[in-house]
């Protein structure tokens, strides 16, 4: 017998939100380059965007049981979160499931395996993020982990950490790290307008980077 939890420790929903006003990429970059998921994982559709807590579960390779289970149990504003071990022939999650979702008002899918019905997704509009697309279908066979550390596009993903997903790519934040990361990802916009206020000003690259000094040290000459 296996026992799962539907148990979630979710951050604050207003850092959640503050989050979501920046970019998968700037949220990386602010945290330290950290919580990139595999490039592997992309938008159904390039304006989907999503942010919240991960509420995660763990299938089976074309299995999509314990998916239907964790939607079942996710609480509006989650993201759910599926490890299934990177298999692309799985079209493990649909327009039905998706309505199920929005019907929830569930945040968002991640997911490293397939999904299908990409058509319908996009008219929905449920933001959904994954490994590949396939027609093929699926079996509801195997029980296993949910709400529990899963591995996925590379990244350690826990229940309750912060899912960052747009066009770019698909970020995880650590729940302890929310604050520090919204602080931080302020301070990069802020300073990348400044940088480009100064191209603006007639400023080079070579300037705004400070990039004189390193071209020296590796020996780089400009004629002309």
């Amino acid at each position: 017998m296996l026992h799962v939890t539907t148990k979630v420790d979710r951050p604050d929903p207003d850092l959640v939100a503050r989050l979501a006003a920046y970019g998968s990429a700037t949220v990386h970059e602010a945290q330290g380059r950290l919580g990139a998921l595999s490039s592997s994982i992309k938008p159904v559709d390039r304006t989907m965007s999503l942010c919240g807590p991960a509420f995660t579960v763990r299938c089976a390779p074309r299995d999509n049981l314990m998916l239907q289970v964790a939607i079942a149990h996710a609480q509006p504003g989650d993201v759910v979160v599926v490890s299934a071990g990177e298999y692309t022939e799985a079209g493990s999650f649909g327009d039905v499931l998706a309505n199920a979702c929005q019907a929830k008002g569930l945040a968002g899918l991640v997911t490293d395996t397939g999904v299908r019905d990409t058509e319908q997704l996009r008219a929905l509009g449920f933001p959904v993020f994954s490994y590949s697309v396939s027609i093929k279908g699926t079996v509801k066979e195997t029980v296993g982990p949910m709400n529990e550390p899963i591995l996925i596009g590379g990244e350690l993903v826990r229940p309750g950490d912060v899912i960052r997903g747009d066009a770019d790519g698909v970020v995880v934040v650590r729940r302890e790290d929310l604050a520090y990361a919204v602080e931080k990802s302020q301070e990069r916009e802020d300073a990348e307008e400044g940088y480009i206020a100064d191209y603006r000003a007639g400023k080079s690259t070579i300037e705004v980077s400070n990039l004189a000094g390193v071209l020296k040290a590796k020996g780089l000459v400009i004629d002309g």
